[in-house]
């Protein structure tokens, strides 16, 4: 059984999380909110989403 979880989702209960430990202050998880925001209307996000599926797609083979 093949378990997907959305990245947007992982993401967010990491932010969750560090807020929750205050890891992390409210102030700086909304700039870096923003930031991916903005981020995502610049030419780099082709860049970011090659690196993030290239990520994803090497971690199920780490460990075999």
């Amino acid at each position: 059984m093949v378990l997907t979880i959305p990245l947007v989702l992982l993401l967010a209960v990491v932010v969750g999380l560090l807020l929750r430990f205050r890891a992390v202050g409210a102030g700086a998880a909304v700039v870096v909110a923003l930031f991916g925001f903005y981020l995502a209307h610049t030419g780099a996000a082709d860049t970011v989403n090659h690196l993030v599926t290239a990520v994803t797609d090497a971690v199920p083979g780490v460990g075999r």
